[in-house]
């Protein structure tokens, strides 16, 4: 071989050097572009129970906050017992003790915006109604349930979070390839089924 096709042959495999590189170069600026645009939607789902008392009322309820960067969608909501789902809160309500007001909010299908709070069920009673005692014993009941949420970004990556009774924090996430729309949203079903004794279920505005 002479040295013409030598140096041809050289200019020839640098050129597919230079090439491979510049393609593996795109394709990493890419990949950290896609990254960051991931990283600036990103949103964090938690929901936890909670018990609270004023000088006026005693409340315990469910309220969900979306701590992430960007806003989450919300597609499933179960509520488990012992790892299994519940078709119905109405036994669980049956412990509240009556003279109470509940109101709601609807989960399925709804975008929560970085930074907000969402209560799908909160239970108030007048203070001089209810005992914190008998008020904690409806709240011991509630937490037997574990509340388990399918969510997605806005880019299409879903993850489900496990939270664990009354009060207690929610498990790390965890990514899923993609959440199934729940058909029905258990706490409408709840304020649909379940008459408060005093007091009609009324929908929370938010």
């Amino acid at each position: 071989m002479g040295n013409g096709n030598k140096a041809e042959m050289l200019i020839a495999v640098c050129a597919v050097l230079t090439s491979a590189i510049a393609v593996f170069i795109a394709w990493d600026q890419g990949r950290v572009m896609r990254a960051q645009q991931h990283g600036a939607v990103f949103p964090v789902v938690q929901i936890e129970g909670f018990v609270s008392a004023t000088a006026e009322t005693s409340s315990m309820g469910i309220r969900l906050t979306n701590s992430g960067v960007g806003p989450a969608l919300i597609e499933r909501v179960d509520m488990l017992k012992d790892g299994e789902p519940v078709e119905t809160l109405a036994p669980y309500a049956a412990a509240f003790p009556p003279g109470y007001q509940q109101s709601w909010s609807s989960l399925i299908g709804r975008a929560v915006a970085p930074g907000d709070t969402i209560t799908p069920l909160r239970v108030d009673w007048p203070r001089g109604e209810v005992t914190l005692e008998q008020r904690n014993v409806a709240a011991a009941a509630w937490s037997e349930l574990d509340v388990e949420i399918c969510y997605c970004s806005v880019f299409n990556r879903c993850w489900t979070a496990r939270g664990l009774g009354m009060g207690v924090s929610m498990s790390r996430a965890e990514p899923v390839k993609r959440c199934e729309r729940s058909n029905k949203d258990i706490f409408e079903d709840l304020a649909n089924d379940v008459r408060a004794p005093q007091t009609e279920p009324t929908p929370e505005v938010e």
